[in-house]
C-alpha cells in the first residue's frame, strides 16, 4: 500500500509538470500569434523610389495655387506659377519621375503636374543657376580671358567621380569655354573654375547663387556647391526650378548656351584641337521628336539620390513651354516622358 501511495504521488507530480508545460507554450503560441497580428511599427526610412522627397507636402506651400500678380514679372519675366481649372494631374504610368510641373512660360500658369511643390534634389540641373550668376556677373571683355586649372581643384572632382569637361591640370581655359563646358557635358571642372574666377571660391560664388534665388523670389530653394553634388542641404522644387530656367532662358547668352548642341573649346597647349563638347540632353533626344513641338533647350541631371532629372525649354507656335522633370531611376526614362508630356499636356 505505500508503495501505490508513492506512485500515486509521482504519477500526480508528473501530471502537474505535463499541465503547467503545456500551459506554457499555449501562453507562447497566444503571445507569438499576438506579435503577428499587431501591426509593424512604420519604418521612418524612405525607400529609394522617394528619397527625392525630402519634405512637406504640396498643401503647404502656397506659391503654386496663388493668385496671379502682376508684380511678379519685374523680376522672372512671368508671373509665379499658379495652377487653373486645366491644370493636369501628370499620368504617373508615361510620366514616371516622382516630381514634375509643365508650365507655360509666357504666363507661369501650369499645364501639368505631380508633387511639384515637393523638395528635390536637383543634380546637374543646379548649374542653370551657376550659368545665369556666371554670366550677370561677366561682362562681354571678360569671355576671352583665361582661368588656370590646378591639381587642387581638379583632384577632388575626379575623386567623386563628378562629371567632367576634361581639363588638364595647368590648362588655360577661357571663361567662354567654361561656360560651355559647365553646360553641354554638365563639367564641374567648369564649374569650380567660374566660380574662383568670379568670386574668388566656390563658397563665395554659392552665395550669390543663394542670393540670386531670393532675387527670383524662391523660397523654397537652396544651393551649397555650384555643380549640383549631392549635399542634404541642397534642394529645390520642380515649380522654382522652372522659375530657374525661365531667368535663364530670358538672358540672351545663357539661353545660347543652353540650347547648343556642339561646341569646341579653344586650342590649349594640352588640347592643340581643343575638346569636342556635346550637350548630354541633346545626346539624348534631337528635340523634334514631338509632333508641332521643338525642345530648344535644357539640362540633364544626375546623383544617386537625385535620380534622372532633366529641365527643358519648348516651343509650339508662337508659345514656349518649361518642362521639369525630377526622380526617375531609369536613364532615358525622363527623355521619354519628357515627350509624353509635352505630346499630351500642351494646349
Amino acid at each position: 500500500m505505500k508503495v501505490n501511495k508513492n506512485r500515486k504521488k509521482k504519477r500526480f507530480a508528473l501530471q502537474c509538470v505535463v499541465v503547467l508545460i503545456c500551459a506554457g507554450a499555449v501562453a507562447g503560441a497566444a503571445f507569438g500569434i499576438s506579435k503577428l497580428a499587431a501591426p509593424k511599427e512604420k519604418n521612418t526610412l524612405a525607400p529609394i523610389a522617394e528619397v527625392s522627397l525630402i519634405t512637406s507636402t504640396t498643401e503647404d506651400i502656397p506659391a503654386e495655387t496663388q493668385a496671379p500678380d502682376e508684380a511678379d514679372y519685374e523680376i522672372t519675366g512671368f508671373r509665379k506659377p499658379y495652377k487653373t481649372d486645366r491644370t493636369a494631374e501628370m499620368d504617373k504610368n508615361f510620366v514616371t519621375a516622382n516630381n514634375s510641373v509643365l508650365i507655360d512660360a509666357e504666363t507661369g500658369e501650369i499645364l501639368g503636374r505631380h508633387d511639384s511643390m515637393r523638395k528635390i534634389y536637383p543634380a546637374s540641373m543646379t548649374k542653370v543657376m551657376t550659368l545665369l550668376v556666371a554670366v550677370e556677373n561677366l561682362d562681354s571683355s571678360q569671355l576671352s580671358d583665361t582661368y588656370t586649372m590646378t591639381y587642387e581643384l581638379l583632384a577632388p572632382l575626379v575623386q567623386e567621380n563628378a562629371s567632367r569637361v576634361g581639363f588638364d591640370v595647368d590648362e588655360e581655359v577661357t571663361v567662354k569655354d567654361m561656360l560651355y563646358g559647365l553646360i553641354l557635358p554638365s563639367g564641374a571642372d567648369a564649374a569650380v573654375g567660374l566660380c574662383n574666377y568670379i568670386a574668388g571660391s566656390e563658397e563665395n560664388f554659392v552665395v550669390l547663387m543663394n542670393q540670386k534665388a531670393e532675387e527670383l523670389g524662391l523660397t523654397e530653394t537652396h544651393f551649397m556647391n555650384s555643380s549640383g553634388l549631392h549635399n542634404k542641404e541642397h534642394y529645390t522644387t520642380c515649380i522654382e526650378m522652372s522659375m530657374i530656367m525661365k531667368a535663364a532662358m530670358d538672358d540672351p547668352l545663357c539661353r545660347e548656351i543652353l540650347s547648343t548642341y556642339t561646341y569646341t573649346t579653344s586650342p590649349t597647349e594640352q588640347h592643340p584641337d581643343g575638346i569636342v563638347l556635346y550637350s548630354n540632353m541633346f545626346s539624348r533626344m534631337y528635340g523634334t521628336e514631338v509632333e508641332g513641338v521643338t525642345i530648344t533647350a535644357g539640362k540633364t541631371g544626375f546623383t544617386d539620390e537625385a535620380g534622372q532629372c532633366l529641365v527643358s525649354f519648348a516651343e509650339k507656335g508662337d508659345h514656349s513651354y518649361i518642362l521639369v522633370l525630377a526622380g526617375d531611376y531609369e536613364r532615358y526614362q525622363a527623355v521619354y516622358s519628357t515627350f509624353y508630356a509635352y505630346e499630351n499636356y500642351l494646349p
